[in-house]
C-alpha cells in the first residue's frame, strides 16, 4: 500500500490529517525547518502530536531540512535529541552537516533526504543510501519515466510530491529570496519572489515565474506501479481544513485503488489552486500552460465547514485489534486486546455468577467487546471462551473493554527510550595563512583568450559541454595551468550517456578536475578519474558538511555564498575551501525554459533580461539540458575587500564569469591581481556582510 504523507503546520492540522486518513505527517519543531513561518510546534505540542499519531497508527516525520551554521549545530542537536525522545519516526535533512550530527546524537533515528538535496537521478539516490538515509524525496521536476527508472533500481525508499505548490527553481538551488531580500529559502524563510510580477521590457506586467500547483490526482495507481513508496502533499503553511480536504481525497483513492472522482477533483481545486493544476513535469510536457497565479475568489466555506466537522467531531477507526475473553466459574472475568504490531493489554473484572435468568453466551460477549465506536480502534475479531450457565453484567464487559482500549492507547502512545549520544564538533583545523590562489570559471568557451591564460589562474573551470565541444579551448587553457570542468548541477539519468561521453573527451584532453554541484554527479566524475571539487550547489554551510565531503574524496569545496565572511573565516576547514569573490550570483535553476515560453522558440543566444517591479534586470541564460539559469542583476565585486577575504583562511578566490565578454574577463582578472582600474557600473557585496535569515 502506498504511504500518504500529509503536511501539519499546527497541532490542529495533525488532527485534520490523521482523521482524513494520512499514514504519516511531517511537521516542524524549532528553528531548523524549511517552513519557519509556519506555526510549528512547541516541545509539548510535538510530544502530544507524536502520541496522537502513534495511537492511531500514523508516523511523524520531523523536518530538520535547512542549512545550519556551526554556531547553530549544538541547538539543532538539542532539537534532534528532544524529537527522538518524543518518538518521531524519521528526520528530513538537507544539510550533510546535520546528517553527521544526527549520527552522533540519535544514531538509530531514520533519516530521509529532503527535496532540498536536489536529488534527481539514480546516482543521487545511491549517494543518499551510501550516507545511511532510508528514503529520499525526489525533485518535483522529474517525469514518470525518470521516476520509474530510479524506483526500479533504488536501494532505498522513494518519496515523491503528489499535490501542492511548485517552486520555479529546483529545490535547494534557489538563492533569489536570499540575495534580493535577505530571506533564504535554504534557511526556511523563502519570500517567494517567483510569485511577483516580471517582464521582458520596461514593465513588470506578467508572472513568468509563477507555476500552477501540481496535482497528480489521476496518476495515483500509476505511481504505485512505478514503485514509489510514499506520496507527499505539500502545504505546511495551509489551514487545517485544506489539509483535511486534500488528504481525505487522496487517502480514499489510495485505499479504494482508484483515481479521484470528478467531484473530488472539483473539491481539490476549490480548496486551493492557481488557475487550476498542472501535471506537466510528470508528463514531460513543459511550457506556458504550466503557469498560473492565485486568483481572488470566495472561500469554499461549506467544503471547509464539512471538513472541520469531520476532523473535530469524529474518530476514524483505523487500528485493527483482536479481543480475547475468558469467563469461567469462580474466576474473575479476563479481557485482553492485541493490536497489529503485538501490543497486548489485559484487565480483570468481577467473578461471574450463576446464570439468572439467561446465561451469558459467546455471541453476547463478542457483541459488547466489538463496540469500539468513538475510539481509534476497529475490532477485527473476538475470541471468547465462555463456559455455560454463567452471568456477567453487560456494564462490566463494557467497562473492561474501555479499560483495555485505554491501556492500549497509552502503550501505543508512549515512545520507546531512544539511543542518544552527544554532539562533538571534533578537531579544529587551523586556517591557511597564505593568500588564496585565484581561480576562474567561464560560461562559454569564447570567453577564453590567450591573454586570460597568461594570467595563470591556479585552476580554470570550463563548462563540461563547452570543453567537450571546443578541444582547442581546453588546450589553450592548459597552457595557463590546471584545468577543470564545471558539471551541470542537474543531469537526469537519460542525459548520463552524453555526459559520460563528454567526460571521456575532456579527460583525454588533459582535464584533471570536476566541479560538482549536487550529490548526483559525484559518481560520473569519479569514474572519469577526475579530482572532485565541490561547487556552491552543495550548500556547504558548516564544518561538519566539509567532513562529509572529505569522506567522499573531495579535494575542495565552495563555501555557500549565503554565509557571511566572518562565518567563512570561522569554519574549521578539513579540506581546501573556495569562495566566490566576483560575478553575477546564480539565483535560480529552472527546468522550464522561460525564454521559449516567452517567444515560442529557442532564443538562448540572444540577450534575455527579466525586469522586476523596481526596474532591476536579471539576465536569463541557457543551462545544460535546455534549462534556464537566472542571474543576479548586479555583479558581486570584492576587489577592495581582499584584505577581508584573505583573512578567511580560504584556499581559492573564484571569479565567476557569466555574461562578460572576453575583454571584460581579462580586465576583471587583472584588477583582482592588482592591475588596472576595472569596476562594474553597478555592483553588490552579496551576502558576505549581511545577516541572512
Amino acid at each position: 500500500m502506498l504511504e500518504l504523507l500529509a503536511p501539519a503546520g499546527s497541532p490542529e492540522a495533525v488532527t485534520a490529517a490523521v482523521q482524513a486518513g494520512a499514514d504519516a505527517v511531517y511537521l516542524g519543531y524549532g528553528d531548523f525547518n524549511a517552513r519557519r513561518n509556519a506555526k510549528n510546534f512547541s516541545l509539548e505540542e510535538l510530544a502530544a502530536a507524536v502520541s496522537y499519531c502513534h495511537v492511531r497508527g500514523a508516523k511523524v516525520f520531523l523536518t530538520l531540512n535547512t542549512l545550519v551554521s556551526d554556531r547553530e549545530l549544538p541547538a539543532a542537536a538539542r532539537t534532534a535529541a528532544e524529537a527522538a525522545e518524543a518518538g518521531v519516526d524519521a528526520v528530513l535533512i538537507q544539510d550533510l552537516g546535520v546528517l553527521r550530527m544526527l549520527r552522533q546524537v540519535a544514531p538509530r533515528l531514520a533519516v530521509h533526504g529532503s527535496t532540498q538535496l536536489t536529488v534527481h537521478s539514480l546516482d543521487g539516490v545511491r549517494r543518499c543510501a551510501e550516507l545511511g538515509m532510508a528514503r529520499v524525496v525526489l525533485s518535483r521536476e522529474l517525469s514518470r519515466d525518470a521516476i520509474e527508472h530510479i524506483c526500479l533500481n533504488s536501494p532505498i525508499e522513494i518519496e515523491t510530491f503528489v499535490h501542492g505548490a511548485l517552486c520555479m527553481c529546483y529545490s535547494g538551488q534557489c538563492f533569489f529570496s536570499s540575495v534580493i531580500g535577505g530571506r533564504s529559502g535554504n534557511r526556511g524563510l523563502c519570500a517567494q519572489p517567483c510569485r511577483l510580477k516580471y517582464g521582458w521590457g520596461e514593465r513588470a506586467d506578467a508572472n513568468p515565474l509563477s507555476l500552477k500547483d501540481m496535482s497528480l490526482a489521476g496518476h495515483i495507481q500509476e505511481l504505485k506501479k512505478l514503485g514509489v513508496k510514499c506520496l507527499k502533499i505539500e502545504g505546511r503553511m495551509k489551514r487545517p481544513e485544506y489539509v483535511s480536504v486534500v488528504t481525505g481525497i487522496y487517502a480514499r483513492a489510495i485505499r479504494e485503488s482508484r483515481e479521484p472522482t470528478p467531484e473530488e477533483l472539483a473539491q481539490l481545486e476549490a480548496a486551493f489552486s492557481r488557475q487550476g493544476f498542472t501535471d506537466g513535469y510528470y508528463l514531460d510536457r513543459k511550457g506556458p500552460e504550466m503557469f498560473g497565479v492565485r486568483e481572488e475568489g470566495q472561500e469554499p466555506r461549506e467544503l471547509f465547514a464539512q471538513a472541520r466537522t469531520q476532523y473535530q467531531s469524529g474518530e476514524r477507526q483505523c487500528v485493527g485489534v483482536v479481543f480475547y475473553a475468558m469467563i469461567r466459574p469462580g474466576e474473575p472475568v479476563q479481557v485482553g486486546v492485541q493490536d497489529e504490531v503485538g501490543h497486548t493489554v489485559t484487565a480483570s473484572g468481577p467473578v461471574p455468577e450463576a446464570a439468572r435468568p439467561r446465561p451469558l453466551t459467546a455471541e453476547t460477549v463478542e457483541k459488547q467487546l466489538s463496540r469500539t465506536g468513538g475510539t481509534p480502534f476497529l475490532c477485527t475479531r473476538v475470541r471468547a471462551l465462555v463456559e455455560p450457565e454463567l452471568s456477567v453484567p453487560v456494564a462490566a464487559l463494557n467497562a473492561l473493554r474501555r479499560e483495555v482500549l485505554q491501556g492500549l492507547a497509552r502503550e501505543r502512545g508512549t515512545p520507546a527510550a531512544p539511543e542518544l549520544g552527544t554532539f562533538h564538533a571534533g578537531v579544529r583545523y587551523e586556517n591557511r595563512r597564505e593568500p588564496p590562489v585565484l581561480t576562474m570559471s567561464l560560461r562559454r568557451a569564447d570567453q577564453l583568450t590567450r591573454e586570460l591564460t597568461e594570467l595563470r589562474p591556479a585552476l580554470l573551470y570550463l563548462p563540461l559541454e563547452e570543453a567537450a565541444a571546443h578541444p582547442e579551448a581546453v588546450r589553450l587553457a592548459l597552457e595557463g595551468g590546471r584545468v577543470g570542468v564545471t558539471l551541470p548541477r542537474v543531469c537526469w539519468d537519460r542525459e548520463r550517456e552524453e555526459l559520460r561521453r563528454q567526460l571521456a573527451v575532456v579527460r583525454g584532453l588533459g582535464v584533471t578536475d570536476a566541479l560538482v554541484g549536487t550529490l548526483d554527479l559525484i559518481a560520473p566524475a569519479r569514474e572519469a578519474g577526475l579530482a572532485l571539487r565541490g561547487d556552491f550547489g552543495l550548500g556547504v554551510y558548516n564544518a561538519q558538511s566539509l567532513k562529509e565531503y572529505k569522506r567522499f574524496g573531495f579535494a575542495s569545496c565552495t563555501a555557500s555564498f549565503e554565509l557571511k565572511l566572518a562565518q567563512i573565516r570561522d569554519l574549521s576547514k578539513c579540506i581546501d575551501l573556495e569562495m566566490l569573490v566576483y560575478g553575477r550570483l546564480p539565483l535560480m535553476l529552472t527546468e522550464n525554459c522561460i525564454i521559449r515560453n516567452r517567444s515560442g522558440r529557442c532564443a538562448c543566444g540572444n540577450p534575455n533580461l527579466l525586469t522586476d517591479r523596481k526596474g532591476e534586470r536579471f539576465p536569463v541564460v541557457k543551462a545544460p539540458g535546455c534549462r534556464n539559469e537566472i542571474l543576479n542583476a548586479k555583479k558581486l565585486f570584492l576587489v577592495d575587500k581582499q584584505a577581508d577575504y584573505r583573512r578567511a583562511g580560504i584556499w581559492g578566490a573564484r571569479l565567476l564569469f557569466t555574461t562578460e565578454n572576453p575583454r571584460e574577463c581579462v580586465q576583471v582578472a587583472e584588477r583582482y591581481l592588482g592591475r588596472g582600474r576595472y569596476e562594474p557600473n553597478d555592483f553588490t557585496r552579496g551576502l558576505y556582510y549581511r545577516d541572512v535569515e
